[in-house]
């Protein structure tokens, strides 16, 4: 573990956080926390906390004695000096007498002492900060730490890597009991440098953000050595197929296995978005002849089952070239475990009197021997994470079961911490935006209107992918007149997100000329482009729509050409007319597998298929300006990229629509459909 403190970074920090009347402790603490935050090996997506014991003046303008502590659910690698908000320390300090405390009454003891009402929510292990003395305090959930203490023998092990100069601390679901019980076993070794929650993390304190800083980089450190000096693990591989399944082969079979009905019979299916993780220490853990035992024993720390559930799911080995077989194998596991989780459920919510609320029971890690590992959230953010997270388990749990047997905490343990209300506050409650879940794929999202495209549909909750001919942000290289090259960025897809929801055929280009007299040639690319192109992506994405069995929703740009052809535009009407064909022909042929079809017509979009040379020498043709010449419609107004994109938007969520076409383009009762 790489100690990166930097004395020109940190002076950096405090002059620039100085510069908002920040104070030189609390722009170091901030500095160290980034430290922390950014080292996945110690923290991981919002997990770990910070805190600083300073004074500040209050809004009576008295000073007061403070802790400084990590914002409930604030992320260490980007906190920033309002992400660690005040707590008046001497009210806090008194809670210690206390017998008991409820998590209630401990979050209002935070909030009623901040010092800005407005402030964050302070960490729910903000008492442990507070009872001890350090004036500053770093808490990790290091890897190599949480490999020593997952361990049926944990404390013994640790005592041997750390030696006396630690406090351990047994298992206690965080809040008052643990910050109280840990407080005690400190004033037992008040010269320790460090304490181990045991199954938890690692606290190390000091009188500087240097000091504490570096005493947990050495305790990482000392750890990872530990570790190092054991032989690596290999686990004896499970019998599994010659030809294993490929990611994307089977990826849109887990999205449809994992959607949830939707709670009305009018309703859409709750769907997940998936991440892939295949390196090769996943395939080693995945394909290990015991990773029923090892990978299903729980977290390796308690707050990872607030993204990834108490244990994965272990899906069959699949072969390549077998999905039905798969299918049914899969929807197998993922139904047990599912009863499994409820099952947990209600016997976690005896215990707790009955007053939780169940989650719903599909799993958020599936470990697939022979392919790799699949994370699944929401949206892609929320699936990244949990895949990161998986992963980092992956890690620990190898590392454990190099120098002994992995063990997690009880399953009572699990679910207190998995459906503790203070936890789950952290992920939030809100509402989903109407297209959550749903992956869309946008072609031509290089140009103005695919651009549009993309931000319309991320704005309603979708994760677009865009294909162009030249590769960028959320755009992957392809040219859709080439088949394999079709072929290829949907598999991409499939692998980076699980499938594909939303189709919008998009891509086009404009060929011009006398139709008696166009070349052979051009006008086959104009055909290449503006009709074969719309069936090739169609056909890709409808093969993973029907994988997945959800329905799906294709959308085409078919232009007002399609239906109101003009002089010296045939080579591109036409193919266009026949996509406008196509489009119904996907209606009808795929309608009884919940796949709606349909297109926008658009026309006179500056900087879309018209640039701005076009719109000029049209508009001199007809002797107005450029203004006139784009409000030249019944409404008067110009058509911008926006509003073409949000046509294509209305159509995806008219899940009661198919083989229909929106026109947009201001008023043109001649492009008008009949």
């Amino acid at each position: 573990m790489k100690n990166l403190w930097s004395d020109r970074e940190a002076e950096a920090a405090v002059r620039r956080y100085g510069a908002d009347g920040v104070g030189r402790d609390l722009a170091l603490r901030v500095y160290t926390t980034r430290l922390l935050g950014n080292e996945p090996r110690l923290v991981l997506h919002g997990g770990g906390n910070t805190s600083l014991k300073t004074r500040m003046t209050d809004l009576a303008g008295d000073e007061v004695e403070v802790l400084c502590v990590k914002g409930s659910g604030w992320d260490m690698g980007r906190i920033e000096p309002p992400g660690l908000p005040a707590v008046r320390l001497a009210p806090l300090r008194r809670l210690r007498q206390r017998d008991a405390l409820s998590d209630e009454d401990m979050v209002a003891a935070h909030r009623s002492n901040l010092l800005d009402p407005a402030a964050p929510t302070p960490s729910v292990e903000t008492l442990l900060h507070a009872f001890l003395p350090h004036r500053y305090i770093d808490h990790t959930h290091a890897n190599a730490v949480l490999a020593l203490t997952d361990q049926p023998d944990g404390a013994a092990l640790c005592r041997e890597v750390f030696g006396e100069n630690v406090v351990l601390v047994p298992y206690i679901m965080p809040g008052f009991a643990l910050a109280r019980k840990a407080a005690e076993l400190f004033e037992e070794k008040p010269d320790c440098e460090a304490m181990i929650l045991l199954n938890h993390g690692a606290f190390t304190f000091g009188e500087t953000a240097r000091e504490a800083y570096e005493r947990m980089i050495r305790l990482a450190d000392r750890a990872e050595a530990h570790l190092a000096k054991a032989p690596a693990k290999v686990f004896a591989s499970a019998a599994l197929p010659e030809r294993p399944a490929r990611p994307e082969e089977i990826a849109p079979l887990l999205r449809g296995l994992l959607a949830r009905p939707a709670e009305n019979p009018e309703g859409e299916p709750m769907r997940f978005v998936l991440a892939f993780r295949g390196g090769e220490h996943i395939r080693r853990f995945v394909d290990g002849a015991e990773v029923s035992r090892y990978g299903l024993a729980g977290t390796v720390t308690p707050d990872h089952s607030l993204r990834i559930k108490s244990w994965p799911v272990l899906l069959p080995a699949a072969r390549a070239g077998a999905p039905d077989e798969f299918a049914r194998e899969a929807e197998a596991a993922i139904r047990n475990f599912e009863a499994d989780y409820l099952a947990y459920f209600e016997r976690g919510n005896a215990r707790a009197g009955n007053s939780r609320t169940a989650l719903d029971p599909a799993p958020r890690v599936l470990l697939a021997p022979g392919v790799g590992l699949f994370a699944a959230g929401r949206d892609a953010k929320a699936a990244a994470i949990a895949a990161d997270i998986a992963e980092a388990a992956v890690e620990v749990i190898a590392d454990a079961e190099r120098i002994g047997r992995f063990a997690s905490i009880a399953e009572e343990d699990l679910f207190d911490i998995e459906y503790w209300p203070l936890e789950q506050a952290k992920l939030g409650r809100a509402a989903p935006p109407p297209l959550a879940g749903q992956v869309a794929v946008v072609t031509g999202a290089a140009g103005a209107i695919g651009q549009a495209l993309m931000a319309a549909f991320r704005a309603e909750g979708a994760e677009p992918v865009g294909l162009d001919l030249e590769a960028g942000p959320d755009i992957l290289e392809c040219d859709v007149t080439r088949q394999e090259a079709v072929d290829a960025a949907f598999a991409e897809v499939c692998r980076r997100f699980g499938g594909v929801d939303i189709l919008v055929s998009n891509a086009g280009a404009a060929w011009q000329g006398r139709i008696g007299e166009v070349g052979d040639a051009e006008l086959r690319r104009s055909f290449e482009l503006n009709f074969f192109a719309h069936q090739a992506v169609a056909q890709a994405a409808v093969r993973v729509m029907q994988a997945q069995g959800t329905g799906g929703s294709l959308l085409f740009n078919t232009s007002k050409q399609a239906v109101n052809p003009g002089p010296d535009f045939g080579p591109y009407g036409l193919p266009k007319a026949a996509t406008l064909a196509l489009m119904r022909q996907y209606a009808i042929d795929y309608g009884r597998d919940g796949i709606t079809s349909n297109a926008v017509n658009a026309d006179r979009i500056r900087s879309g298929l018209l640039d701005d040379g076009m719109v000029a020498s049209r508009a001199r043709a007809r002797g107005v300006s450029e203004a006139d010449y784009m409000r030249g419609n019944l409404l008067g107004r110009e058509v911008l990229a926006a509003d073409v994109a949000r046509a294509f938007v209305d159509l995806a969520r008219a899940r009661k629509t198919t083989g229909a076409v929106l026109t947009v383009d201001g008023g043109n009762i001649a492009a008008a459909m009949r």
